[in-house]
């Protein structure tokens, strides 16, 4: 798909054409296929809904394209993923072929992913191929077995067929992963290679494994063929006794004398205890990965992890530290991205927020979705479709909240004449609360603003600061209305109280209201969570009070132990378990699972905790209309994904 517009010369580095091995590029910008989609079928075919997803892929105008992710033995000792993508056998060309069909259609290089799980592997097997024994507590509880060197070299052999598997589908080429802890990462890391023989050791014995692959590999494809591998910058698992960055360098310099064509810059393991692709990472903060590769290597280096910005893309690109923009997340969350960039309208971008969502449900073996991107994963269904509406009406949504502006921003695209009425004097509803996150919540802003660009570009008249009732609803007199109000905001009658006052979390986390120096939270939940840990980072004491055994429990697992490790830094005490009996002048009495009872002092309490829905408001509009849709919080509170999903399909569906 051709791009054009004022951001080509604009951002021309970015644009510009580009050889890798054989191959000159359309533009700097490679396409990374995040493992896998687990679109597949559990036996490893590609589906409807797989095609779908990846015509879009295609049509993003990137000049590279990696396929996801696919396991090379017939046994599933290589399957990482219950609905994993396979390339082990003849009967799953035809179904590649068609993908590689479709990516060089829309212009692009394309070039398969072979993806050997290893120790996350076997998963319909009692046990994980590894070359040494080392548990691992990730995902699937299966017996380690060390490999046997007949089965390391049959495994290399599996590997050149699935290579000319590809090959055989059209692919451009293959790309080999040595990264985040799958089998070739496995020999590569000193914490999962105690082997005493020709493949452990030393740094060219753990690298040979991957050195012959990589042979068996180009005497497979081809000199003509392009072969990338993707290698960790730094593994992130120096507690476990990993490999050292000086150590990862290496592997690029082996992997280069071995005959690669490009290397992929790749943070972190999936057992890391370290974030690599959070919001809690700074936007550049991987940055010098690449530098130290390219100043390794003379082949192209490729990176991309949470640097998900393409003006700063384009300035990395023009400052020789990176030679591609490697790109998955942002384009799941907008496929337009680059298309945006060259008609010079970055502001428009969607942005990925880095909560993970796609990462989380990749681990519990479910498909791809998006936080922001509501048609991920449904680009296949027409309800899903953003079709201008047959007849144009007068819209009015109520609430300027996640759910809320979704709704108004896809309404207005379709064509209807939209009015967003918010009650507060500004957008974004509690994306503002969120934007008080320590580390990244300055995404939230950013997402923020972008709905502030949507809502301008489409003509939705927005008017804040205003209290919507039956009376202004009736004068408005809507043809269809969004109520995306989100949930009850204070759940302070909630506590008994004996002379003590209690804050609302979120006039807190609006700085409406002075803080003391000790403070006591009311729920460890998100919410409750993100104030604490925004008090403590401006030096409070703070402890939380959490009536369940656990905090963060409504937080993704891929999150959770980033508000964990940020409470330990914090220095955040935690009383979980316990029963607010009162709350006085002095603090709050609290009894503990023991039933012992215990006086926190405090000079600020603050209740947070689950939010209740706002049915109040929906029935009091007493709205005669045919069409009333409900959005987001106000069904119940949930996470900001279902928010935006639920205004998406009210858009869709008006």
């Amino acid at each position: 798909m051709e791009l054009s517009g004022p951001g080509i010369k604009k951002y021309g580095h970015l644009f510009e054409p580009f050889r890798v091995g054989t191959f000159t590029l359309r533009n700097r910008v490679k396409y990374a296929a995040c493992s896998v989609s687990n679109f597949n079928t559990e036996d490893g075919f590609i589906t409807d809904r797989e095609y779908a997803r990846m015509d879009v892929i295609a049509r993003t105008g990137c000049g590279l394209i990696t396929n996801q992710g696919a396991y090379p033995d017939p046994r599933g000792e290589g399957k990482a993923y219950m609905r994993q993508l396979s390339i082990s056998d003849d009967r799953y060309v035809p179904g590649l072929r068609k993908i590689a069909d479709m990516l060089h259609a829309g212009g692009a290089v394309a070039i398969q992913q072979i993806l050997h799980g290893g120790r996350y592997g076997g998963i319909n097997l009692a046990y994980a191929l590894q070359p040494s024994a080392t548990p691992q507590t990730l995902r699937h509880f299966r017996k380690p077995r060390e490999m046997s060197v007949d089965e390391i070299r049959g495994i290399i052999q599996q590997h050149a067929e699935a290579a000319t598997r590809a090959m055989d589908a059209g692919f451009d080429g293959v790309e080999h992963t040595a990264f985040m802890g799958y089998l070739l990462a496995n020999f590569l890391s000193s914490f999962t290679n105690k082997r005493d023989d020709q493949y452990g050791g030393s740094v060219e014995n753990r690298a040979r494994f991957l050195i012959e692959l990589l042979d068996a590999t180009r005497r497979a494809i081809g000199r003509d063929a392009m072969m990338v591998v993707r290698l960790n910058g730094e593994e992130l698992m120096d507690e476990f006794g990993g490999s050292t960055p000086e150590e990862c360098v290496e592997f690029m310099r082996l992997g280069e004398q071995a005959g690669v064509d490009m290397i992929s810059i790749v943070v972190g393991w999936h057992e890391a205890r370290k974030g690599a692709l959070g919001r809690d990472v700074p936007t550049d903060g991987w940055l010098p990965l690449a530098i130290r590769a390219k100043a390794a290597v003379k082949i192209p280096v490729a990176f991309g992890p949470r640097f998900g910005d393409p003006v700063m893309a384009n300035e990395a690109i023009a400052a020789g530290k990176i030679d591609l923009w490697e790109v998955c997340r942002p384009f799941l969350a907008d496929p337009m991205l680059l298309h945006k960039t060259a008609e010079d309208r970055v502001e428009e971008i969607r942005p990925c927020v880095g909560g993970l969502l796609c990462l989380s449900r990749m681990f519990r073996d479910l498909p791809y979705n998006c936080a922001m991107n509501p048609r991920l994963s449904h680009e296949y269904e027409p309800q899903y479709e953003v079709r201008p509406a047959p007849t144009p009406k007068r819209v009015l949504v109520v609430g300027g909240g996640p759910a809320g502006l979704e709704a108004a921003k896809v309404a207005a695209e379709r064509g209807h004449q939209v009015t967003l009425v918010e009650r507060r004097a500004r957008l974004g509803g509690q994306l503002v609360h969120a934007s008080k996150e320590v580390d990244g919540g300055y995404i939230w802003l950013q997402l923020i603003r972008y709905y502030e660009t949507q809502l301008a570009r489409h003509g939705v008249q927005v008017r804040l600061g205003e209290e919507m009732t039956r009376e202004l609803c009736d004068r408005m007199k809507p043809d269809a209305i969004v109520v995306a109000t989100g949930a009850g905001l204070d759940v302070r009658s909630r506590y008994p109280t004996d002379g003590g006052t209690l804050l609302d979390v979120y006039d807190v986390l609006e700085d409406r209201i002075p803080v003391g120096q000790r403070v006591v939270v009311l729920s460890g939940e998100r919410a409750g969570l993100v104030c604490a840990e925004y008090l403590s980072a401006q030096g409070k004491q703070v402890t939380i009070v959490e009536p369940s055994d656990r905090i963060a429990s409504d937080v993704i697992p891929t999150f959770r132990w980033r508000h964990m490790a940020w409470v330990k830094e914090y220095g955040i005490e935690t009383v979980i378990g316990a029963r607010v009996e009162v709350v006085t002048r002095e603090g709050v009495d609290v009894v503990g699972k023991d039933g012992a009872r215990r006086l926190i002092l405090a000079d600020t309490v603050i209740a947070a905790g689950p939010r209740g829905s706002v049915q109040a408001l929906v029935d009091g509009l007493e709205f005669s209309g045919d069409e009333m849709y409900i959005a987001g919080d106000v069904i119940r509170p949930r996470a900001v994904h279902n928010a935006v999903r639920e205004g998406f399909l009210a858009g869709v569906r008006i």
